[in-house]
Parts: structure tokens; C-alpha cells; sequence
């Protein structure tokens, strides 16, 4: 409870002080996730600083699970459908952070790999940059593709080469993209998971693959569980095994 607490506190923090390094970006709540900025190093003790100046604040803010309310919208999870919860274990210290190894080299639509490695296995409550993605090859390459299979189009952990998201599924390319943009990250429903990679640890709402990459975290709306997804985290290519 006590970590779970942290991670909430440093969640929250942004919200109530501007001064963070690590903001959120200034459109609407649903953009929750926050942001990293791969030149913020310098300005670490500021955020500490901040922790204590602004801890008076914070208890009326921290759930013990913030899942059962969301703190963005007050709407939960949908347990009925395909979720699938996992143990905060598959996020424990391994030999390259909470992975066994670095982020592949030849990651896809052109991302950073410096930032890949850092949200993907050194993270487990910040983002990329909202709309991050929009500069990157991303929608090009969707759209691409999906006219060019007639089919929906898989991304790969970026860290395993595992398959972890199917998309579009049950919409159209233009409604996948429009609530990407709408949100700031790549966005996908529970249709659009591949569950045999993928786990959301209940008391977070953390998304993260099995083999234990930071993917984002399920923000669920009025539509049902909607899993707000770093770019950099699913930029991989498959592999064999």
C-alpha cells in the first residue's frame, strides 16, 4: 500500500503544482498520463521539493485503489469483459530495469530509442509527450497498412517483439487515429488487446506487457476500458520467438 500510495502521490503531484518538472499536458482531464521529457534531469530536486510543499494537499486526493474510482472521471473498469489483471511482481527489478534487456535497436515509426528504454523499463507512472506521436510515422504508417491488408495492424512490445495491441478493431481507421489524437497517445479498447501479452495491475491501473514493459494505463470512459499507450512502448518489431 505504502508504494501504491507513492506511485499516486507522484501521479498526482503534476496535477496540483505547476512548477513540476514532469506536467500534463493543458487540454482536458482525460489526457492523464504524464509526460517525460528527455531534458528534465537538472530539475529532479525541484520536484522533491515539491513533494514536501505540497503533500498538505494531497490526502484528499490519494485512493488505496484507484480503481475502484477513477481519479479522472470517477468511472471504473469494466471487470466483465476481456481484462485481465496481473501481480505487481511482473514489475520487479530485473537485469535492465523492470525488463531482462534494453529496447530493440531498429525500433519502428521512427521514435527515439533513448526515450523508448527509459519510459519502457525505468518508468511506471510517466509518459511520452502528449501528441508525441504525431510527429513520428505512426499515422502514415497505419493508415498505410491498413488499406493496403484490409486489415487491422499489430504492435509489437518494443522491449520483446511480443504482439500486444490489434488495431482497428470494430471501428474504422479514422476513429482509431481521431481518438489518438483526441487523447494525446495511441488509444485502444478491449478488443484491441492481445490479453496473452498484456496485464493491468489492479491497483493502478498500470498497463504493462508480461515481461514487464511500462505501456501506459488503462483511463477507462464512458465507453469502457480504454488503455492510453506510449508510442515507444509498442514500437517493436516481432520476433521469432
Amino acid at each position: 500500500m505504502i508504494a501504491n500510495n507513492a506511485r499516486i502521490i507522484t501521479f498526482m503531484l503534476a496535477f496540483v503544482s505547476p512548477s513540476l518538472a514532469f506536467t500534463t499536458n493543458s487540454a482536458p482531464a482525460q489526457k492523464t498520463q504524464l509526460q517525460l521529457s528527455t531534458s528534465n534531469e537538472g530539475s529532479r530536486r525541484s520536484f522533491l521539493t515539491n513533494v514536501v510543499a505540497t503533500a498538505a494537499v494531497l490526502p484528499s486526493l490519494v485512493l488505496s485503489n484507484p480503481m475502484s474510482a477513477s481519479a479522472f472521471g470517477g468511472v471504473k473498469a469494466d471487470e466483465k469483459g476481456p481484462l485481465v489483471y496481473g501481480d505487481d511482481s511482473i514489475m520487479s527489478p530485473k537485469e535492465h530495469g523492470t525488463t531482462a534487456s534494453p529496447v530493440q535497436s531498429d525500433l519502428r515509426y521512427g521514435v527515439s530509442n533513448k526515450l523508448a528504454d527509459k519510459i519502457s523499463s525505468y518508468n511506471r507512472v510517466f509518459a511520452e509527450m502528449g501528441g508525441y506521436w504525431e510527429g513520428t510515422s505512426f499515422e502514415n504508417d497505419v493508415r498505410n497498412l491498413v488499406a493496403s491488408t484490409g486489415g487491422p495492424v499489430t504492435f509489437y512490445d518494443s522491449v520483446s517483439g511480443k504482439p500486444l495491441f490489434v488495431a482497428p478493431k470494430g471501428r474504422s481507421v479514422d476513429d482509431f487515429i481521431e481518438e489518438s489524437k483526441v487523447h494525446g497517445w495511441p488509444s485502444f479498447r478491449d478488443e484491441e488487446v492481445v490479453w496473452e501479452s498484456v496485464r493491468v495491475l489492479k491497483s493502478s491501473g498500470e498497463t504493462v506487457s508480461t515481461v514487464g514493459t511500462h505501456l501506459g494505463h488503462n483511463l477507462p470512459d464512458r465507453s469502457g476500458n480504454r488503455y492510453c499507450i506510449n508510442l515507444v512502448s509498442i514500437a517493436g518489431n516481432p520476433t521469432s520467438q
